[in-house]
C-alpha cells in the first residue's frame, strides 16, 4: 500500500528522461536536504523554498506522506524524479522512483563518507507491512550531531521505488 502511494505521488512530478544517476541524486537531495535539518521541519521548508523546490500536488503530497502531516516538494533533476518530504514530526525523506537496492546502499555510503559521518548500519530486514520492501537502518554522527537513517527499498535487483529517511538521534 505504501508502495503504490509513494509510486503514485512520484509519477505526478514533472517528468524525466533518464534515470542512470537517480541514487546519487536522490543521496544528494537527501544530504543536502535531509541531514541538517531533520528535526526542525520549519528550517526544512525554509531551505528547500530558498533552494527553489516547488511543492508537489496535493494528491502526491497526501500519497507521500501516508496521511501524516506535513509538506512535499519536487526535487526533481534531469536525472531523476525526486521528492523531498517534510512531516510535521520533523522526519524528512527523499524519495525516487527508480533505483535498485544495491544502487542506492552504495551511493547512500559513499555520500555519507563524502559528506563526513561516521555511520554503521544497525539492522537489516525486510519490511514487516510491505513484502518486496527491504530496510537498512544506520546510525550516523558528525560533531556531536546523530541521526538515524532508513533506506527503504524494492528487493532484488529489478529496482523500483527508494525512500531515505532522516530522523534526529
Amino acid at each position: 500500500m505504501i508502495r503504490g502511494a509513494v509510486l503514485l505521488a512520484v509519477s505526478l512530478l514533472a517528468p524525466v528522461a533518464a534515470h542512470a544517476g537517480a541514487p546519487e541524486e536522490l543521496v544528494g537531495l537527501f544530504v543536502q536536504g535531509c541531514l541538517p535539518f531533520a528535526g526542525d521541519a520549519a528550517a526544512l521548508r525554509d531551505w528547500a523554498k530558498r533552494t527553489g523546490l516547488q511543492p508537489v500536488p496535493e494528491q502526491a503530497r497526501t500519497a507521500f506522506l501516508n496521511g501524516a502531516p506535513g509538506q512535499a516538494f519536487d526535487g526533481s533533476t534531469a536525472e531523476a524524479k525526486l521528492a523531498l518530504v517534510s512531516s510535521d514530526d520533523g522526519l524528512c525523506s527523499a524519495v525516487t522512483d527508480k533505483a535498485t537496492q544495491q544502487t542506492v546502499t552504495d551511493a547512500l555510503e559513499a555520500g555519507l563518507r563524502q559528506a563526513g559521518l561516521a555511520f554503521r548500519m544497525v539492522i537489516e530486514r525486510e519490511d514487516a507491512h510491505v513484502g518486496d520492501i527491504h530496510n537498512r537502518e544506520y546510525l550516523a554522527t558528525r560533531d556531536k550531531r546523530g541521526w538515524r537513517i532508513l533506506a527503504a527499498t524494492v528487493k532484488g535487483d529489478k529496482g523500483g521505488e527508494a525512500m531515505l529517511t532522516a530522523g534526529p538521534e
